[in-house]
């Protein structure tokens, strides 16, 4: 693939952009989309903020942190890489608001070969981690990396059979911050013979709300996603949630009604999911399906037409927008045609919003203001 490579000042203003407050994914792809870089998007943050309403100045993530979070990266070995480079991950780039950096330890060519993903229960049974081991090991013969989350139980069984022919452990964490601890070895063995992947910065302990992040990764990073034991309310079953989301496969091992590790899989199998009691069973699916897209290039381009940088530029206009916004969700193209203002009008507003924090974004292109 011939994609970008970025400079070391423009990696670092993406990753003080998409750490700066307010700007998540999809807002961080607007403003690239109309600054053309992340310097020039993040000199333009303080006056967006203002014109949205906000009414202390925006907090802006510090260029010296930013700095200071490539650097130990690069010293443990690791390397921030962004969306619009060879070595980020390919499927993960096409789901909806890919995460514009992710760093990686390892070797990145473990995702040339196609991904399918291993999640499960923590306090797995022997049956369940026997299981995993098989079908991690099988599929890896037949030319598949494994992706997991490097969790105690199925993950680690996973993980472990899958080694010799190809593993990747997305992380909730930083890459450097190991857990579970009696993961250590197995955290090695994978940076060294696999690739260790996560959306956080070095150092960042693992905390309960960054565990649904992790899991939206690792069913981007793969073409299906395999559920081996997982309760009815468990990190696997958001796993398969983002999975069927995105596009992705959804396969499930049956269990016993009396095991509570299985009802979430049964769930699963009820709502569609794919049966599986062994390999061919994923396998089958795949040789009747088209491929999933592992290459293409996706590239931030700047548009043609011009921000709306002047304060005066669309002031009615603007009262127009703020008028037809309120606490119900309401469609974005209901707003331009109720507002009577370009498509190109509206979206600026509603970055300006975003920015201020006053945008709520809810399911099917709606808005609300809160």
């Amino acid at each position: 693939m011939n994609g970008r490579h970025l400079s070391d000042d423009e990696r670092c203003a993406w990753l003080q952009l998409i750490r700066s407050e307010n700007v998540g994914p999809a807002t961080f792809h607007q403003l690239i989309s109309h600054f053309g870089s992340a310097s020039e998007a993040l000199v333009a943050l303080p006056e967006l903020s203002q014109r949205g309403g906000l009414k202390r100045p925006l907090r802006l993530y510090p260029k010296r942190n930013a700095q200071r979070h490539l650097i130990a990266a690069a010293a443990m070995g690791a390397k921030f890489v962004a969306m619009v480079e060879p070595d980020y991950p390919q499927l993960l780039r096409h789901i909806e608001h890919p995460p514009p950096l992710v760093c990686l330890k390892g070797r990145p060519d473990v995702l040339a070969a196609p991904t399918l993903a291993i999640v499960g229960a923590r306090n797995a049974s022997v049956a369940g981690r026997k299981l995993a081991r098989q079908i991690a090991a099988g599929l890896g013969r037949r030319g598949h990396t494994i992706i997991s989350g490097l969790a105690r139980g199925i993950d680690t069984a996973a993980h472990e059979a899958a080694l010799d022919t190809g593993t990747v452990a997305v992380m909730a964490g930083g890459l450097d911050v190991i857990y579970p601890p009696e993961n250590a070895p197995l955290h090695t063995a994978i940076a060294e013979q696999g690739l260790l992947v996560s959306e956080m910065t070095p150092g960042t302990r693992p905390k309960a709300e960054f565990f649904p992040r992790r899991n939206r990764l690792i069913s981007g990073i793969s073409r299906g996603v395999i559920v081996i034991e997982a309760a009815t309310r468990s990190g696997s079953l958001i796993t398969a949630r983002f999975a069927g989301e995105q596009g992705r496969e959804v396969f499930a091992v049956p269990g016993s009604p009396l095991d509570p590790r299985a009802a979430g899989t049964n769930k699963l199998i009820k709502e569609g999911a794919t049966l599986v009691s062994n390999i061919n069973d994923i396998l089958d699916v795949f040789a009747i399906l088209p491929a999933v897209a592992q290459t293409g290039d996706v590239e931030l381009q700047k548009v043609d037409d011009k921000f709306e940088s002047q304060p005066t530029t669309c002031s009615d206009d603007r009262g127009t927008i703020l008028s037809l916004l309120g606490a119900a969700p309401i469609e974005i193209n209901d707003l331009i045609r109720e507002s009577g203002c370009s498509a190109q009008t509206v979206t600026s507003v509603l970055l300006e919003l975003e920015i201020a924090g006053r945008l709520s974004s809810h399911g099917g292109q709606r808005v609300s203001i809160r």
